[in-house]
């Protein structure tokens, strides 16, 4: 696309309209550096990641998208081996943690899928490594004492050095007060001195660092403080030294993490631009258009983007795939240039992936050239007129426009005689019309008028003129070409009646006809209109019901879900509280009779079965699956009876599931949403009584309720007894002792422990209890 045109329309004054929206550097680099794109596909593209983005926005809210600074400069100082300093350290740490925020919003987000945005998402740097390696410096860029010991050692020993000095300083201000200039320490040559009198120099022996201009104080540090203050100048070095020998370090480090961070500072920019598009879309009423590659363009309620919104006029701009030249008539100052403009910009600003200021449903062209000539261009260095000018401008048009062309034409054939002009204008459109080139053009020629009215593929239009008022509407009528209203103005305005019949008896009767057909066409056009506008309003408030509907459905069903989740609650206390009683009861006849242990735990099997096992409800299944699934909820594997936390759905429909230290493809089916707000009780839990080989030989209650425990340690140890293992430890840590004093209890009460003690120092130490088993 010529630059030319950027200039012509004023596009960065355009573009500088979302720079206000923008957070980073990176996103105000990508805005500078936007390009006018040409494939509908990329296009495309873009336009639904901003869909998704504004889809993700209006069911999660806003996302907060961190300043940072472009590192461009610093990851090419990187590669070059060189050793980055603090602030530049820091802009990294901040990229790294502007990246990682943005991907956590997104693992957040709920009902809505956004599958071209997940494309990029998965491209943000999210390297634990590297976030620790850059843990050590402040949100100041300054190296924290943690860099290394070494740094940390020299750091106490500085402000020890310090503090002795202020000491020194401070008993020698307070024991000779009388022998200085003024009461307090100072600074020379970064050592701390005292302005002593000249009279008094021998009362305070060391080292004089300056003398005052006058030459009656001398400025002194006292010999008690010298050798603390050399101590402290060497550690100073060592500290320097140090921080520099840690920079290289970690700069050698980050050599192999500069792909990635390069990738991550783009994809940042990338979602800063994104969230400033939406943002500009809210303030400016702006759209996403549709896309067309064969010249059709419909857009709706179109208005300069560089209008203040609430002074604009937006008019509808509406090019047929079989209409070819649009000829807008009428006066000066009537809004025909703008409107031109308008069609230019709103172009460029699709083609650069920005959403337009037009209504819903707006249908944008995607052409590889847009050629215009606009305004007063005469070449003072050439000598050529106005005229010539605008000539020489036309006829480079005439040689690079194609039908892949958008050509925009204002006051075409002006500057010189009407006749000719006028016929200069017809041959030159009717040249453009042959080739089949989308053009726009504006002109004064009557003549242009009639061309429109007889000529295939052309089109009449004109800017509405208040002939009550004196003065434009700036509302473009298509169809209808302009009409002269100088008589009317000038009767309007006072001129004599005598005068205007001596005007109109000079018009012929053709001229006549002409304005009346034209101000007929007029009103029809406004009747056309106001009824266009009672359609729209009636498909707003249709819209706005359907959309109450919808909010009410949705309401009922969360009511629904929310009445059905609370049976499920009750129904798994009864539940609970059956298996309780019944294990105890069976735990009782265990003590009296002397049951075997699997012959116990067979007979607890049995009760489980009796037991209505609710997860399997359907019903209950589809309320839980209307709450939802997503990346980093906590979920309950029914085909293996096992918790597990959602990682991310995968292409097949499939999600990958963290169960303990393994991960697996689980269909949605089998998966049911638990509550991560707060751990069921024990009268709410499906403990298993399955029986398995593979019995782990250690148990962890750590975060266990006390119900829950009491129940876990008996099954726990009859199914170790099934498994032949003859030592089991159980972790319940130190806390409170609560559980720890459970776990003594039930091994002592269990006639099936032959010992327990509390494991090694290195293994858990009080911690953790080995229990011996029969």
């Amino acid at each position: 696309m010529n630059k030319k045109i950027l200039k012509t329309l004023e596009f960065d004054l355009v573009k500088a309209q979302f720079a206000p929206f923008l957070a980073s550097e990176q996103g105000r680099y990508e805005l500078d550096h936007l390009a006018i794109l040409f494939d509908k596909d990329k296009i495309q593209k873009q336009f639904d990641e901003l869909l998704e983005f504004n889809q993700v926005v209006a069911e999660n809210g806003p996302i907060t998208i961190l300043r940072t600074k472009d590192v461009t400069e610093i990851l090419k100082r990187l590669q070059l081996q060189a050793s980055l300093f603090g602030p530049e350290f820091l802009a990294i740490k901040r990229l790294i943690s502007a990246g990682t925020r943005i991907k956590q919003y997104f693992a957040n987000a709920v009902n809505v899928e956004f599958p071209n945005l997940e494309e990029s998402l998965e491209k943000i740097i999210e390297n634990k490594e590297l976030t620790r390696l850059l843990s050590v410096f402040d949100e100041a860029g300054v190296l924290m004492d943690s860099a290394s010991k070494k740094l940390s050692e020299l750091r106490t020993a500085i402000k020890q050095d310090e503090s002795a000095i202020d000491k020194i300083m401070q008993d020698m201000l307070s024991r000779h007060a009388s022998d200085l200039t003024e009461n307090l320490i100072t600074i020379r040559n970064e050592r701390k001195v005292l302005p002593v009198s000249a009279g008094n120099k021998s009362k305070i022996p060391g080292v004089v660092h300056d003398i005052s201009s006058s030459g009656q104080t001398l400025f002194i540090e006292p010999n008690a403080a010298v050798t603390r203050n050399n101590s402290l100048n060497q550690k100073k070095i060592e500290e320097k030294n140090e921080v520099a020998r840690i920079y290289t370090e970690l700069s050698e480090k980050l050599l192999d993490y500069v792909p990635e961070l390069q990738q991550t500072s783009w994809l940042i920019g990338k979602f800063d631009l994104i969230k400033a598009k939406s943002e500009f879309m809210k303030k400016y009423a702006a759209t996403i258009p549709e896309l067309s590659t064969d010249g059709e363009i419909h857009v709706y309620q179109a208005a300069h983007p560089l209008i203040e919104q609430r002074k604009v006029v937006r008019n509808d701009i509406l090019f047929a795939n079989d209409l070819n030249t649009i000829v807008i008539t009428g006066p000066n100052t009537g809004g025909k240039t703008i409107t031109m403009k308008t069609l230019g910009l709103l172009t460029l600003m699709a083609q650069s992936t920005l959403p337009i200021t037009a209504a819903e449903n707006s249908k944008i062209a995607i052409f590889e050239e847009i050629f215009a000539d606009i305004g007063d261009e005469q070449s003072i260095e050439q000598s050529l007129s106005t005229f010539s000018s605008h000539m020489t401008h036309l006829i480079e048009i005439l040689e690079q426009a194609d039908h892949k062309s958008l050509v925009l034409l204002d006051e075409l054939g002006a500057g010189t005689d009407p006749k000719e002009g006028a016929a200069l204008a017809k041959a030159i459109l009717e040249e453009l019309g042959q080739h089949h080139i989308k053009t726009l053009a504006t002109s004064h020629y009557p003549e242009l008028k009639a061309y429109g009215l007889e000529t295939d593929g052309v089109e009449n239009a004109s800017m509405e003129f208040d002939v009550e008022k004196l003065r434009p509407t700036y509302r473009l009528l298509l169809g209808i070409p302009g009409r002269s209203n100088a008589i009317e103005i000038s009767k309007r305005l006072g001129l004599s009646e005598s005068i205007i019949e001596t005007a109109k008896s000079e018009m012929n009767e053709t001229e006549t006809d002409v304005n009346g057909l034209i101000e007929r066409l007029e009103v029809q056009a406004h009747e056309q209109e106001e009824a266009t506008a009672e359609i729209k309003r009636l498909k707003t408030d249709s819209e706005k019901i359907h959309s109450q509907l919808t909010r009410d459905q949705k309401s009922f069903e969360r009511e629904r879900d929310k009445m059905i989740e609370s049976a499920r609650e009750k129904a798994a206390e009864i539940a609970g509280k059956a298996r309780e009683e019944a294990q105890s009861i069976l735990k009782n006849l265990n003590d009296k009779m002397q049951l075997k242990p699997h012959e116990v735990i067979a007979g607890m099997a049995e009760l489980d079965k009796l037991v209505p096992d609710l997860s399997k409800n359907r019903v209950l299944k589809k309320a839980k699956a209307s709450r939802g699934l997503k990346a980093g909820a906590e979920v309950l594997v029914t085909s293996f009876g096992q918790r597990g936390k959602l990682i991310r759905l995968e292409k097949d429909g499939r999600w990958q599931v963290a169960i303990g230290t393994i991960t697996a493809k689980v269909d949605e089916g089998d998966l049911e949403v638990l509550d991560t707000v707060e751990k069921p009780s024990a009268k709410n839990k499906n403990i298993s009584r399955k029986v398995s080989s593979n019995v782990k030989a250690q148990l962890d209650l750590r975060g266990t309720r006390y119900e829950e425990a009491n129940l876990e340690i008996d099954n726990y140890i009859d199914q170790a007894l099934l498994a032949n293992l003859s030592s089991v430890t159980i972790v319940h840590g130190i806390g409170t002792g609560v559980i720890r004093n459970l776990v003594k209890q039930k091994l002592q009460a269990n006639k099936h422990v032959k010992s327990f003690e509390y494991a090694p120092v290195n293994a858990g130490g009080s911690g953790a209890t080995i229990a011996i088993l029969k």
